[in-house]
């Protein structure tokens, strides 16, 4: 379902890679924020490369230097020569980086010579991210995922799944205004 704020997501998205840039995704729990940068990153031009970095528990920086080896597949040496090709790296539960992984991923993306794009996201990224002013003052775009719009639930809910299809509109539209508030998980 391409909500506004599906489309919004695949625009921030969008402009972050057509300069290379960041950014950083957020919003409340249950918001659709993994969904959005999942149907984003389905729209990626010819010749990018998505990465999704799996992000280890408690990470330092030693970790987080491995989750992005082993998601690129590469050893050491030729980290910088893969991040040569265009190549958006995605962080999902961004606002669990210590300053010190920030910095890290700061310093792949400002490599001389990588072409990377930065997708940062998750609850309370963007306070994440503010904790690095020198990375947060680079996220060419800070976009929110905001509860769906009352206009908006029952068709998401319709589309989400064959059994949602089967239960009336004004039903959906009470499900959401008594119960999901247009926070989607709920």
């Amino acid at each position: 379902m391409r909500t506004s704020s599906v489309r919004a997501v695949a625009e921030a998205v969008g402009q972050a890679m057509a300069v290379e840039g960041a950014v950083c995704v957020f919003g409340d729990p249950g918001r659709g924020k993994t969904v959005a940068v999942r149907m984003a990153l389905r729209e990626v031009p010819a010749g990018w490369k998505v990465t999704w970095v799996p992000l280890p528990v408690r990470p330092s920086v030693a970790g987080m230097r491995r989750a992005v080896f082993d998601a690129l597949a590469l050893a050491d040496a030729a980290v910088a020569g893969a991040l040569g090709e265009a190549r958006v790296l995605v962080v999902d539960e961004a606002q669990r980086l210590p300053v010190p992984c920030l910095e890290y991923l700061q310093s792949l993306w400002d490599h001389p010579g990588t072409r990377v794009t930065l997708v940062l996201y998750g609850a309370g990224s963007e306070r994440a991210l503010a904790r690095l002013p020198q990375l947060a003052s680079r996220i060419g775009v800070w976009q929110e995922v905001p509860r769906l719009a009352a206009t908006e639930a029952a068709a998401a809910m319709a589309g989400f799944h064959p059994l949602w299809r089967t239960v009336p509109s004004p039903d959906l539209t009470w499900i959401d205004q008594s119960c999901a508030h247009g926070t989607f998980r709920t």
